[in-house]
């Protein structure tokens, strides 16, 4: 136990903490008035369903860290069962989930509420990375993509929800994935070919998507309606700008050194969302440009000790299971912050660690445990190997 903490990445271990720490006081911050003039609830109410979800995910993560290796070995090879658990539970969302801003993405457990596209994006990393053997040996043939079919089938599932904003994070997790398999030449040209037809028929989605979609049933208006996004200002009566706008007149008022913690006048429901997904607009405001920037390196130094861990990892397995958490992070911060600033259309993508979203953080901080069991575990192999080769 006491080698695994001291052999872990503990420079990303304490900033998983400083940001668990600070995601928790800006969703109290920024939910406050929500929950008392929307829904006639205490202050703190946002912030207590949060702190349950992120103390949860401690316990788990300092299991999972300190649990046994043949416990490890055991959920490996539960890893298929984990994924048929995963499709079915997909599945269950569309048949019977619950429909909020016009996507049916939540499951009611009793008084508990789940997102299971969130439980998803973990357990397509787990899967990905157990189906692959631990030496780091050069694949051929077409094997290596069966495992890439199952992330295929999830993004499918998802879609239909639909809700796209997490179908192309799961999309864009596969994929980065996939890139960092040690593949053969003449399979980098494979790839070069999709990546570049992915990348024309999104850029097709996200510029011409009112054009191509406003005459099928494939979005409905709410959805529909996120297409038109450049300009928000232009529109502010418009539920197509307001939100954006606001967004832009919170972080306006925050300035240098913002109006200071708990004083941001757009959350007083000026903001929709101001908790979840347009958090980082109330974060300028109250703390200004200066300490959001450095919020914003800091998530960059995150980003960086991920892909450390990846590069530097012993085995293929837990190189993947870092780059599927690398991608997460980076998918969910760039969609967030790109359709904060109505650089691209909204799509309800939360901010890592800083929106209110239980499920989200739950998994989020699981897979950062999983990838600091990843770091620990990379240093206790590499002293023994050094140790054999002496």
């Amino acid at each position: 136990m006491k080698s695994k903490f001291k052999n872990m990445d503990k420079f990303l271990f304490l900033l998983i903490i400083i940001y668990t720490i600070l995601g928790l006081v800006m969703v109290f911050s920024a939910s406050s008035m929500t929950a008392v003039l929307q829904y006639g609830q205490s202050e703190s109410y946002f912030f207590v369903r949060q702190l349950v979800f992120v103390i949860s995910a401690y316990i788990i993560g300092f299991i999972i860290l300190f649990m046994p290796y043949n416990l490890i070995k055991l959920i490996k090879k539960m890893s298929k069962i984990i994924a048929y658990i995963a499709i079915g539970l997909l599945i269950l969302t569309i048949i019977c989930g619950k429909e909020i801003n016009g996507v049916t993405s939540w499951l009611k457990i009793g008084p508990i509420q789940i997102q299971p596209a969130e439980f998803v994006k973990t357990m397509t990393i787990m899967f990905i990375a157990f189906s692959f053997n631990n030496t780091r040996k050069i694949f051929s043939g077409y094997k290596f993509l069966i495992p890439f079919i199952y992330g295929v089938i999830c993004v499918a599932l998802i879609a239909a929800q639909p809700d796209f904003g997490t179908a192309m994070i799961l999309a864009i997790i596969c994929f980065l994935m996939f890139v960092s398999l040690p593949l053969k030449d003449k399979n980098y040209t494979k790839l070069k070919i999709i990546a570049g037809t992915c990348a024309i028929i999104g850029g097709c989605m996200f510029f011409f998507g009112e054009e191509i979609l406003k005459n099928t049933n494939i979005l409905n208006e709410e959805q529909l309606s996120r297409l038109t996004y450049t300009n928000p200002c232009t529109r502010y009566s418009e539920k197509t700008g307001y939100q954006a706008c606001n967004g832009y007149i919170a972080i306006n008022n925050g300035g240098l050194f913002g109006v200071g913690l708990g004083n941001s006048k757009q959350k007083y429901l000026y903001l929709p969302e101001a908790y979840t997904d347009f958090i980082f607009p109330i974060v300028v405001e109250e703390l200004g440009s200066i300490a959001s920037s450095v919020i914003l390196i800091g998530f960059l130094i995150m980003l960086y000790r991920l892909l450390k861990i990846a590069r530097n990892s012993e085995t293929l397995v837990g190189s993947l299971i870092a780059y599927g958490t690398f991608a997460l992070i980076l998918a969910h911060l760039l969609i967030n912050l790109l359709g904060v600033m109505a650089i691209i259309p909204l799509t309800g993508v939360p901010l890592p660690f800083l929106s209110s979203g239980g499920s989200f953080a739950l998994n989020l901080i699981i897979l950062l445990f999983i990838t600091l069991r990843v770091s620990a575990e990379n240093k206790n192999m590499k002293l023994k190997r050094e140790i054999r080769n002496l």
